[in-house]
């Protein structure tokens, strides 16, 4: 597991690091992802460091759920999506790539040959 100090998300919310930042809270921050899989392809972050969805407290699950919808909607607004695909992988076996819980949200068409791996 990741700790804060190496932890590039809490880099990047410690202002370390820039980046395409869309939302800010108490809580969280939603971003451009830097590699995108589709055009609006945003994460949504915990301000604080939870290495996985198992360490997040549960009290931010409805917080969570709201920005993840809010965030679903603008995408299918600002860019025309007809859905969105909401993934969050916990542990390198499952592809969790950094180690600081997140949430993808990447904006999707009918037929836009994205395969989720």
């Amino acid at each position: 597991m990741a700790k804060k100090e190496e932890c590039i998300f809490c880099k990047i919310i410690d202002g370390k690091i820039p980046c395409s930042k869309i939302y800010e809270d108490d809580n969280f921050w939603i971003m451009d992802d830097a590699n995108p899989a589709a055009d609006g392809h945003c994460l949504i972050i915990p301000k604080k460091h939870y290495s996985t969805i198992l360490d997040m407290p549960p009290s931010l699950g409805t917080e969570l759920v709201s920005l993840a919808k809010g965030q679903g909607l603008r995408l299918i607004k600002e860019k025309k999506a007809e859905g969105f695909n909401l993934i969050q992988n916990n542990f390198s076996s499952a592809g969790q790539v950094v180690m600081h819980v997140h949430f993808h949200i990447i904006p999707r068409k009918a037929k836009d040959g994205l395969k989720i791996k």
